[in-house]
């Protein structure tokens, strides 16, 4: 029997919900999280991190297994899920907790995402707004944010077409756009 190791990839782009929903259908991920990181208050709920005042952002805590998924492939599935030009909130999501940020847990992921965020730039003949960051904690949202588009797929739907998010991915991202 073989062992393979976990690790770890976290993503904030703008809100949770959309980017968990992506991340989850992915072979090889193991399991993704809704959570908050970037900020400086420990412990935060979503009312004090939407509250604009602990500096988090709402992000995702992806556990995968390597020998199935790169970390490659994640952040390809990561950029065709938000705007990385705008540098204001993500779609409907304004403000601070809902910026695009790469947080990574290792130096290979660091040059990676740097690498992958060049190309980004390149192809969209765009300045990149997404920044990249070393990892820090990551704090669990609450259960009702956890796989809310399973649980809840009329209001995430809603949310998911109302926000404009799937329009400005369309045509932002073409084909290559998650749906």
């Amino acid at each position: 029997m073989e062992f393979t190791s976990t690790q770890r990839a976290i993503f904030a782009g703008g809100c949770f919900w959309c980017t968990q929903a992506e991340f989850s259908s992915t072979d090889g991920v193991i399991s993704v999280t809704s959570g908050y990181t970037g900020g400086h208050v420990p412990n935060p709920t979503y009312e004090q991190v939407v509250s604009k005042k602990t500096g988090h952002a709402e992000a995702v805590e992806v556990v995968y297994d390597p020998a199935k998924v790169s970390y490659e492939k994640l952040l390809d599935i990561y950029w065709s899920n938000i705007d990385p030009t705008d540098a204001g909130g993500q779609f409907a999501d304004r403000g601070d907790s809902y910026r695009t940020v790469i947080f990574y847990t290792t130096d290979e992921q660091k040059s990676q995402a740097e690498a992958s965020r060049e190309a980004v730039g390149q192809k969209l003949g765009h300045t990149i707004a997404t920044k990249i960051e070393k990892a820090g904690e990551f704090y669990p949202a609450e259960d009702y944010h956890q796989d809310y588009h399973r649980k809840n797929p009329l209001r995430y739907n809603a949310y998911k077409y109302g926000s404009g998010r799937v329009d400005k991915l369309e045509k932002l991202w073409g084909k290559e756009a998650a749906e």
